[in-house]
């Protein structure tokens, strides 16, 4: 799985799943790149999220990594987002690490939307300006 972080210019590209079971060293160096980047805070992102990914990028039979608008949300960050936009929710699963915001260079946005539609494995939001879209594995939903 690959990842480039659009906030701080990071990239990474990792084996998360090793030998059968999830790599300690691997979804900490996830977590690291996903961290909130406005306040540094950390929080481990839920190994679903990343099998989403995983299934996300095999549905879309793209190796290029996920360009990262947002990962983990500290609370502090969430709520400054939610108050100055009626687009970010108060109670965001990117405060637990159950969510992200993406895109792909070369995968139009709609198109990603419905592949990850497609997959029904939690909620997706569809964000065409900027350009992105939310996944999380919470309830399935859309918007």
């Amino acid at each position: 799985m690959s990842f480039h972080n659009l906030h701080t210019g990071e990239a990474l590209a990792i084996e998360y799943w090793q030998n059968g079971a999830y790599a300690p060293d691997a979804c900490a160096a996830i977590d690291q790149i996903l961290r909130d980047h406005r306040t540094g805070e950390i929080h481990a992102i839920d190994a679903r999220l990343l099998d989403l990914l995983h299934e996300l990028s095999g549905q879309l039979e793209t190796r290029a990594p996920f360009q990262v608008i947002s990962g983990y949300r500290s609370p502090h960050t969430n709520a400054a987002l939610a108050d100055a936009s009626s687009g970010v929710a108060r109670g965001s699963l990117h405060m637990q690490g159950l969510a992200i915001d993406i895109a792909i260079e070369g995968v139009p946005t709609a198109t990603l939307r419905d592949a990850a539609l497609s997959l029904a494995r939690g909620g997706v939001g569809f964000y065409p300006n900027p350009g992105f879209v939310h996944v999380d594995v919470g309830r399935v939903r859309r918007w």
